[in-house]
């Protein structure tokens, strides 16, 4: 499974402008994200780097782009890192930016060993960025979940391999919610509102022009 840049964008917090900004380098420093699929059109974020953009998103909340760039510098340049970014533990908390590992803690902009950190957060968790509630990675609605582990990660109606889009367009086509069944048998109708919910959500991340050319018609 390959994320094209919108639904990559809805499950992490991050905006499409964000995420075109993060593949690119500074002036002088690296990267935040590059796809790890496809960094070129068609741009393809990975179920990993799904997990790792969520990451950047909670920084933000506390820490600057250019903090969080010269923290990854630190990490990839100085400690010799060269995991995928998914696999560490970053924390910032207005000061500085953290990578926590189960034996201490490195102050990645001031660079600094043995840091004691207070609030470790879960990245896959829901949480909030500038008023928007980012939904749980895994259970972005309570009948549709993320499993990388069936169909690469399409977020889908629990408990069954029936994509939550699939689902939508039924609904957008006029089909009611007490019908879905008809076509998918495993579908509830309150598991076809949920999808049509988390399609809407999805969709809030279009730029403006598109979302009002997709409401049109």
């Amino acid at each position: 499974m390959a994320y094209a840049p919108k639904p990559a964008a809805a499950l992490s917090g991050a905006t499409l402008r964000q995420l075109a900004h993060w593949r690119k380098a500074d002036v002088s420093r690296g990267a935040v994200l590059i796809p790890e699929i496809s960094s070129a059109r068609p741009v393809l974020y990975s179920f990993r780097d799904v997990v790792a953009l969520r990451t950047g998103v909670k920084l933000r909340n506390d820490a600057s782009l250019q903090k969080i760039r010269r923290a990854l510098d630190t990490l990839r340049d100085d400690l010799k890192e060269s995991g995928h970014l998914s696999s560490y533990t970053l924390v910032a908390d207005g000061s500085s930016i953290y990578l926590a590992a189960p034996d201490q803690a490195v102050d990645l902009v001031r660079k600094k060993a043995n840091v004691v950190i207070h609030d470790l957060v879960d990245v896959l968790q829901p949480f909030y960025h500038d008023g928007r509630h980012i939904p749980s990675l895994l259970q972005p609605r309570t009948h549709v979940t993320v499993d990388p582990a069936v169909r690469g990660g399409v977020p889908m109606i629990e408990g069954t391999r029936v994509p939550y889009d699939e689902v939508a367009a039924l609904l957008r086509d006029g089909v009611p919610a007490e019908r879905i069944s008809e076509y998918y048998p495993s579908v509830t109708a309150t598991a076809a509102l949920d999808a049509a919910d988390f399609a809407d959500y999805v969709n809030s991340y279009d730029p403006p022009r598109e979302r009002r050319e997709a409401a049109a018609g």
